[in-house]
């Protein structure tokens, strides 16, 4: 999606971690938390979460973080959390045997996390 009025390309640096086994709907909780925050606060935050897919988002942001430095040449410090989202990955079928030579489905849910970090332009975090 491309605007019109936009002059200068913002340079964005992404990680995904795809077919992570944690339902959506519970990684999302975790995402929402460090969405448009600065990377680094957004690991410190993560570190005290307790939650399962804090550690999974915490990773991938790192990842992105790695992706940002090494292949963009963007400073890590002025890094923050443009987009983070958590969409539906393949379920997995399973059958639990039930009474009477039945079986019952059981779904376990995948999920795919995405994270875009982008530099903020202007003052530093600290001076806001």
């Amino acid at each position: 999606m491309k605007s019109e009025t936009k002059t200068k390309e913002e340079k964005v640096a992404r990680a995904i971690a795809r077919h992570v086994r944690i339902a959506p709907r519970k990684l999302r909780l975790v995402a929402d938390l460090v969405r448009g925050k600065q990377a680094l606060h957004a690991l410190a935050i993560l570190r005290f979460t307790p939650k399962r897919g804090a550690k999974i988002v915490e990773k991938t942001i790192r990842s992105a973080m790695a992706n940002a430095e090494n292949n963009h040449e963007m400073d890590v410090e002025k890094l923050y959390v443009k987009e983070i989202y958590v969409d539906e990955g393949p379920r997995l079928k399973r059958w639990r045997a039930r009474a009477m030579g039945r079986a019952a489905r059981i779904i376990k849910r995948t999920s795919h996390l995405t994270v875009v970090l982008a530099e903020r332009e202007g003052k530093p975090w600290g001076k806001r």
